[in-house]
């Protein structure tokens, strides 16, 4: 089978054989067979074309790392544990923005604490006009998901619904002049996420417990681990399913 994952990440970054040849010391053939006949190539090598196209080892060779090296890189990637998330410093929030350049999303049901920053649609707008691709998504606040997590916090049935509408309201300007991407999703959200280029706060989600009272995990990508590669192909799962917002 081809490597279906490095054809199409050289594709989107704009490589062709001839360029990853010249960035790995090979021949092009070589290249070539690494992708139609799925070949692994050398440790070195796959530094290389991983820092070229900004993926990870694991997600592009899933099966060229060790389990035991895994591991160890997957504990490299964890920079810090919060034991909520109200106990997360502005400061890192606002660091994680600011150092933003590629990709900025956002997983959530509400997230109606990032409305308490007045500047933080001024901040998305310059980035998506200095080229970040800026994507959020927002529960349903007509599905049964928004309902029950509502109901599970003890904030009543409609609450949340309510936030969530609220949330729309605050990031409708991002999408009304085209600065972000926003759409709205129906599952039963086990994490919240935000992801910041190669950074990624992850808000676990406690039964009975309300998301601002829950773990947070601050995470690094690393080329060779997929703790990060977890949480962002889960973020992709849910986008993919999800629906334009009804405004």
């Amino acid at each position: 089978m081809p490597n279906q994952r490095l054809r199409d990440s050289l594709l989107r970054n704009g490589f062709d054989f001839a360029q990853v040849a010249k960035a790995t010391g090979v021949d092009p053939k070589t290249v070539e067979r690494w992708i139609t006949q799925n070949r692994t190539p050398y440790p070195r090598h796959r530094r290389t074309i991983a820092s070229m196209v900004r993926e990870t080892e694991t997600y592009l060779w899933p099966d060229a790392i060790a389990p035991e090296t895994k591991k160890e890189i997957a504990q490299s990637e964890v920079v810090q544990v919060y034991p909520h998330r109200h106990s997360v410093p502005q400061d890192v929030w606002a660091h994680l923005l600011d150092q933003a350049r590629l990709n900025i999303s956002v997983l959530v049901y509400s997230g109606m604490f990032l409305t308490d920053n007045p500047s933080l649609i001024k901040s998305l707008r310059r980035k998506a006009e200095a080229g970040s691709k800026i994507r959020i998504l927002l529960g349903d606040p007509a599905s049964r998901e928004v309902a029950r997590r509502s109901e599970e916090e003890g904030i009543g049935k409609g609450t949340l619904a309510a936030k969530v509408r609220n949330a729309m309201a605050f990031f409708k300007p991002l999408a009304d002049s085209a600065h972000a991407e926003i759409r709205c999703h129906r599952t039963t959200l086990y994490n919240s996420i935000y992801r910041f280029d190669d950074e990624m706060l992850v808000n676990t989600h406690v039964h009975g417990f309300m998301a601002a009272h829950a773990p947070v995990l601050h995470l690094r990508r690393l080329s060779g681990g997929d703790l990060f590669e977890t949480y962002a192909e889960s973020f992709q799962g849910v986008w993919d399913d999800a629906k334009p917002p009804k405004w």
